[in-house]
């Protein structure tokens, strides 16, 4: 991702940017103001109920409409990742969860509304609390309840969350060897 792709003039001073930056970094040449490129955060859950199959939700808006993916979203300012898995569950399946495990994080990019966004996705695992009572709620098309190892990965959303799923399909085959 190139800096002067997104700023074409600096948010403090109205100045025009001015040529590409040599880093992740705008710097702007009239005022001073620099700015550093970051990853977003967010968070996502493998979500298990008590027969060994996983939630996965059918996202309902782009970027990657149809698409299978865990629960999971953005991490809100003044959030840990922790909450934000716990919130996100919440608002899109309606369910609390419990065993909040870390499984590993992934690059990820996000586009939406013609802006890659960089982030970097953080994995967890967890069982649900009543998973019956799961319901397809903010962003949802509907929810699906798959063994881990079933599940087409050319179906899941964003490559990071492939990568996260073959992750932990590896880890569940070796505990059970």
């Amino acid at each position: 991702m190139e800096p002067s792709a997104h700023f074409r003039f600096c948010p403090a001073c109205g100045g025009e940017a001015q040529g590409p930056s040599p880093r992740l970094v705008f710097s702007c040449r009239h005022c001073g103001f620099v700015y550093h490129f970051n990853a977003a955060a967010a968070a996502a859950v493998f979500l298990l109920r008590g027969d060994g199959h996983a939630l996965f939700i059918r996202r309902a808006k782009d970027p990657a409409r149809g698409r299978l993916a865990p629960p999971g979203g953005f991490v809100d300012i003044g959030e840990s990742i922790e909450q934000a898995a716990h919130r996100e569950v919440r608002e899109e399946v309606g369910l609390e969860l419990t065993g909040l495990s870390f499984l590993c994080s992934r690059p990820n990019h996000y586009l939406f509304r013609q802006i890659d966004y960089p982030v970097i996705d953080m994995f967890f695992v967890a069982d649900a609390v009543d998973a019956e009572s799961a319901r397809a709620l903010d962003e949802v098309e509907h929810i699906v309840w798959m063994r881990p190892e079933a599940v087409p990965l050319e179906e899941i959303a964003f490559p990071s969350m492939q990568s996260a799923l073959t992750y932990w399909r590896e880890r569940r085959g070796a505990a059970k060897g």
